[in-house]
């Protein structure tokens, strides 16, 4: 049996503990290794609320800034119990909630400020866990995304952490763009205010665009054993330099990357979706649904914007709930400028949209939560068009529903990973339409499973966005047979966990795939 550590910020086997497909992954990956019959241990910071509780395994002292700080080990009991699965939290006081999803904070005047003391604390105390065997005796470790990466900054150069460098360590990137650049010094929130006391080779560390820096996104490529992202388009994106707007890709990092292809250690690898167990809804009450959690927020008077738009956003439901549209399209996201770029970038063109959707009595429901500009952006929006429903919160029932019942998902993403709205969708038979980037050039094929939309420049991507969107709306009222073989298309693809784990264990584990 091997015996793996999962390293994240987020993990959607517990309570509360998701902000976007991070989560997802950390989830499923894990189900997929036990089924083999290894034992996965899954650790994620307690953001001083997931161990109130939980069981406290152990006390860990260790140092940082030149002082003995205590963290503690709780194990958390998951929603689902799977065999040869355990669930930890690590807590510390200066480890708190932020306000994104009650994980990240959005330090706005200097980014990663109070992320990076969280994850600082964090990783030194998962080290120190695995160094006083807390986990057993590993095969494997496994991190995600810049919140981990600093346990190969500790093999590295922490001698109190040397045996790490005996435990293949994986890393993998879910969002490039989102890079944790941390200060040398100078910064309560800087590398050299929290360890001190070790001799670092900065030329290593630093950032190549601000050498002060240290770049933690950089060190997850630079160290670990090998890198995955999560789609083989994605991987080839990042491989050139960005452009922005038109093109996003390696974010400053290619040279990194490149070196990780060359010494063969970076690996695409799509992710998957869960095929099993898919909860199905009642048909027809996505309305009446909306109206109910809209009752219920009205009584939280912890929400931002109050009654107001609450019950703006009821009264149009309540129209469609009598007079139900031809035509839903759906998207859920976070709203960031990653998922809403065009949107942002140019205010006609949902307007556009949303013409086009009136000539047939459609409607656009959007929900989610994210930066505040998108969130006004969309209110605003709300109250300008009669047909566009926008759901400024959170709710897995509507979320289920829209899934399963829209007719078509929207995923205008500038940039995408990898993407499971999509797979979601398509699991119902839904059709998607969006832009032919990274992971979703790998999960939607234009006119056969779903529908995209490219360019060479911003203004071609925006004018092929209107136009494939009005052919598609035209395709679903005036060619039945085809969107229902489209449909059924979408609905036959199957993204499964079982086949990428299958290849993590290959090129990542680097063991024996049948174990």
């Amino acid at each position: 049996m091997n015996n793996f550590l999962f390293v994240a910020a987020e993990n959607d086997a517990i309570h509360r503990c998701k902000a976007g497909g991070m989560g997802d992954v950390v989830r499923d990956v894990p189900r997929k290794i036990a089924e083999k019959g290894d034992k996965v241990q899954v650790i994620v910071p307690s953001y001083s609320r997931l161990h109130t509780d939980a069981i406290l395994k152990t006390h860990l002292n260790f140092e940082l800034r030149g002082e003995t700080y205590n963290a503690g080990l709780y194990e958390v009991r998951p929603k689902k119990e799977v065999e040869n699965i355990y669930h930890y939290v690590i807590h510390h006081p200066e480890i708190q909630a932020g306000d994104i999803a009650h994980i990240y904070h959005n330090d706005l005047t200097e980014p990663f400020y109070t992320d990076g003391i969280k994850f600082f604390i964090f990783c030194t105390a998962v080290a120190e866990a695995i160094k006083c065997e807390a986990f057993g005796k590993l095969d494997v470790i496994h991190l995600h995304d810049w919140h981990a990466s600093l346990i190969l900054f500790l093999r590295r150069f922490h001698p109190v952490y040397e045996m790490l460098k005996k435990i293949r360590i994986i890393y993998t990137i879910h969002n490039l763009a989102i890079q944790g650049i941390r200060p040398f010094s100078g910064s309560y929130s800087s590398v050299n205010s929290w360890f001190p006391n070790l001799e670092l080779n900065y030329e290593e560390l630093q950032d190549r665009r601000y050498p002060d820096c240290i770049n933690l996104m950089a060190i997850g490529i630079r160290f670990a054993d090998a890198v995955q992202t999560v789609s083989p388009s994605y991987k080839e994106d990042i491989l050139k330099p960005s452009e922005p707007p038109a093109f996003i890709g390696g974010e400053g990092l290619e040279e990194d990357l490149k070196n990780a292809d060359n010494e063969g250690r970076l690996f695409g690898i799509l992710n998957g979706a869960s095929y099993s167990n898919v909860e199905k809804v009642e048909k027809g009450i996505l309305f009446r649904q909306c109206i109910r959690r809209l009752f219920r927020w009205l009584q939280e008077e912890k929400k931002d914007y109050k009654a107001h738009y609450l019950a703006h956003t009821g009264e149009k439901i309540t129209r469609f709930q009598q007079d139900k549209p031809a035509f839903i399209c759906a998207s859920i996201a976070r709203l960031t400028e990653q998922k809403f770029f065009f949107f942002q970038q140019d205010p006609n063109l949902l307007p556009k949209l949303m013409e086009k959707l009136n000539e047939t009595n459609g409607v656009f429901v959007l929900l989610g939560t994210g930066a505040p500009e998108y969130e006004s952006i969309f209110r605003a929006a709300s109250y300008q068009h009669k047909n566009f429903i926008f759901i400024n919160a959170q709710s897995e029932s509507i979320i289920d529903m829209l899934y399963q019942e829209s007719d078509l998902y929207l995923m205008p993403s500038l940039f995408e990973p990898c993407g499971i709205s999509q797979m979601l969708a398509m699991r119902n038979g839904q059709p998607c339409l969006v832009h032919h980037t990274g992971g979703l050039k790998d999960t939607v094929v234009h006119k056969k499973t779903g529908f995209s939309f490219k360019g060479d420049t911003i203004e071609e991507k925006k004018e092929n966005f209107i136009k494939v969107f009005s052919e598609t709306v035209d395709l679903f009222f005036n060619d039945k047979k085809e969107w229902k073989k489209i449909s059924a298309n979408a609905k036959k693809q199957k993204f499964t966990w079982k086949k990428s784990v299958d290849e993590y264990y290959k090129y990542l584990y680097a063991l024996n795939v049948d174990v």
